[in-house]
């Protein structure tokens, strides 16, 4: 796991009393607060697996977790996650000890180019517990249902705010479904 450096040379927090956890690893925020959250892990930190795609909120490629929900941090300030926990694509393994999805993600041909894979398999861990939650989607087709099957359909429902430009989407979901059947297993 590769963990948040503390602020690059010549970068202070003076007056910042802000801290966050970036992949369990205490960092102080700066004191400006228009920072994004996505500049502060690239910029400041130093993490570079967050991409910047559209910068709108529209492509996914920032995808990280917050305290385990997937957000987008091209729109989110830094300031606004004080006191939380943000996961990258870097807090989630290492090149020795693969999560499951990135496995899952080699194993499907889940990319191409591999420049939205990041925010693909971030916003599929954070999918994946929706699901073993009960969260339900758009396309859920029994609200009332104790356990929801992850179909195709609803995987690429759920997956619906991260785009790839290289059109890898069938191995993404065959890479999320490899993964979904265990996480449904385990609810059960």
């Amino acid at each position: 796991m590769r963990v948040a450096p503390a602020l690059p040379a010549g970068q202070t927090t003076t007056g910042s009393s802000m801290s966050m956890t970036v992949n369990g690893v205490s960092v102080s925020l700066p004191d400006d607060p228009r920072v994004s959250l996505l500049d502060l892990l690239r910029d400041h930190l130093g993490l570079s697996g967050t991409k910047k795609g559209c910068d709108q909120g529209a492509c996914g490629a920032c995808t990280v977790l917050a305290d385990g929900e997937r957000i987008l941090s091209c729109l989110a300030l830094a300031v606004q996650y004080a006191d939380r926990s943000i996961t990258t694509i870097e807090g989630l393994g290492t090149p020795d000890a693969l999560h499951p999805l990135q496995r899952a993600f080699i194993e499907q041909d889940g990319f191409q180019c591999g420049y939205c894979t990041p925010g693909q398999i971030c916003s599929a861990v954070g999918m994946l517990d929706e699901l073993r939650r009960g969260v339900p989607s758009h396309v859920t087709a029994d609200l009332a249902a104790d356990r929801i099957a992850p179909t195709p359909e609803e995987l690429r429902e759920r997956m619906s705010g991260n785009l790839c430009r290289c059109g890898a989407h069938n191995g993404i979901i065959a890479a999320i479904a490899a993964i979904a059947g265990t996480v449904a297993e385990a609810a059960e």
